[in-house]
């Protein structure tokens, strides 16, 4: 795959994931600011992070699977199909059984309605899979980027409707059903993939090995990425959860939002240097070069800017989760370091030794988050960092084992990448020492601050020749070529 092609595939996936983000964001932020309370919050974070952790199983892999499988023939699609929705039975069911168990342990009976609704959205989960893989398989972003722009619409309309309407916490609820339900829909009409009937279960040997190995990381990792609302809701308060969940939930939506999108633009694209037999390390750095010059600027101007953003989104009674929100932003810089450590360790056939990394990862993660949390909810939100160094500790190897990648030229990356992040956050500590203090910085001199500090991170990635300007300049010449204007005028 050209390297040309692997960008427009970006551009499409990098602009689906702008406008959802957009959505998203837009949605989260009249949500809290006009309709449900930091415990409303809290009480819908606790029941979807208890959901999440039973359907670890919810994929099985099969995503991987069909998008990763060199040889795909169509009774494995249907084969695949059939597995997803046996387990999206199996997961809706065990939710429902533990919506009450789960109610009478945290002591509020809200929460066994909201799993139950809750329950019926995993049961729509599986009807998107693989429709959703084969367009990753593709690399038909166009479509994706359909189905991820429609998801978030419909579950913005959902959101504010229902919010609006008085349903609390379970308006949340009832959009993700809906959101997957278009999801799926969408999906099915541009793939063409349509539900088995019947189901088969021919041929299932390959996906289930593949699906076993690959449950027991996704239950890992679900209880790492999960475990936080869930331990800030026990040890604490559904406020400290509600104001928890809001910090880690915009420091995820920035980051995905910077780096995200790309992610399943490379799984394709590693995948067909594994079957050219090409080397990995040179690729590798440059993935970890875009990932690092970009996200890490992003998540430190982010953690700078917590308190007025707050602020200004959400409203003096969020004002809680600023100081969350800049550790966790930090904690933050280190996930970005190591790129795609599920995929290409999965792709590449070290399935066993991720699950055994990613084991230890989750017992650092709780064990971190369960000491800071009995101290108090701001030192919670600080074990994230050290969280993040352990994690990447952990990682270095294995990636490296992996990928093959010389230390050297990953360190001066690093450099670069740190260099360009000081650059990116300077004009804004430059208003806190000289102009306004954090709680009295308005909407013009944050503005004015980021346009600065993208222009000193710009002139930092050209100065110092790092590697994501390569990419910067392709994009914007492909924009550039792109304008109408511009093809009328050399045709000319």
């Amino acid at each position: 795959m050209s390297a040309s092609s692997i960008r427009g595939a970006a551009l499409w996936s990098i602009g689906a994931q702008y406008i959802a983000f957009a959505i998203q964001f837009v949605v989260s932020v009249l949500i809290s600011r006009f309709f449900l309370t930091p415990p409303e919050m809290g009480l819908y974070s606790i029941a979807l992070s208890a959901a999440l952790l039973v359907s670890a199983l919810q994929d099985f892999g099969i995503r991987r699977f069909v998008a990763g499988e060199p040889d795909l023939t169509e009774a494995q699609i249907r084969t695949c199909f059939s597995v997803s929705l046996v387990f999206a039975f199996g997961i809706g069911m065990l939710i429902l059984a533990l919506a009450w168990p789960v109610a009478r342990f945290y002591g509020n009976a809200q929460l066994t309605p909201l799993l139950v609704i809750i329950a019926g959205s995993y049961l729509v989960v599986p009807f998107g899979i693989v429709p959703s893989a084969m367009l990753q398989r593709r690399m038909d972003y166009y479509s994706m980027f359909l189905v991820s722009v429609g998801a978030a619409v419909v579950n913005a309309a959902f959101s504010l409707g229902l919010a609006w309407a008085g349903y609390s916490a379970f308006a949340l609820a009832w959009a993700a059903v809906a959101q997957q339900a278009a999801r799926a829909l969408i999906g099915q009409w541009r793939s063409g993939i349509r539900p088995p009937f019947p189901p088969s279960l021919r041929g299932i040997g390959p996906i289930l090995r593949f699906g076993s190995d690959s449950s027991l990381l996704y239950i890992s990792d679900a209880i790492s990425s999960r475990s936080p609302d869930l331990v800030v809701g026990r040890v604490l308060s559904l406020t400290a959860v509600g104001l928890y969940s809001r910090a880690s939930s915009l420091g995820a939506q920035l980051q995905m939002l910077v780096s995200g999108a790309v992610d399943g633009v490379f799984y394709p694209a590693f995948a067909r240097l594994r079957d050219a037999k090409a080397d990995l390390a040179a690729p590798y750095r440059r993935v970890v070069a875009a990932y690092s010059g970009v996200t890490w600027p992003a998540m430190t101007f982010l953690a700078t800017a917590a308190t007025p953003i707050v602020l200004m989104l959400y409203g003096p009674r969020w004002a809680g989760v600023a100081p969350l929100l800049s550790w966790i932003a930090i904690g933050q810089i280190f996930f970005a370091a190591l790129p795609l450590h599920f995929e290409l360790p999965i792709l590449l056939g070290r399935i066993r030794r991720l699950i055994l990394v990613n084991a230890l990862d989750t017992a650092a993660s709780i064990g971190l988050l369960i000491l800071g949390a009995m101290q108090g909810l701001e030192i919670a939100a600080a074990s994230r960092i050290l969280y993040g160094i352990a994690w990447f500790l952990l990682y270095a190897g294995l990636m490296r084992g992996v990928t093959g990648f010389a230390w050297r030229g990953m360190v001066i990356v690093y450099a670069q990448s740190l260099v360009a992040t000081l650059a990116t956050i300077a004009p804004l500590l430059a208003v806190y020492r000289w102009i306004a203090v954090p709680e009295a910085v308005g909407p013009a001199l944050l503005t004015g601050a980021a346009v600065a500090g993208v222009i000193a991170w710009l002139v930092v990635v050209y100065a110092l020749r790092h590697p994501v300007r390569v990419e910067i300049t392709a994009i914007v010449r492909g924009i550039w070529a792109s304008i109408p204007m511009r093809r009328g005028n050399r045709a000319v």
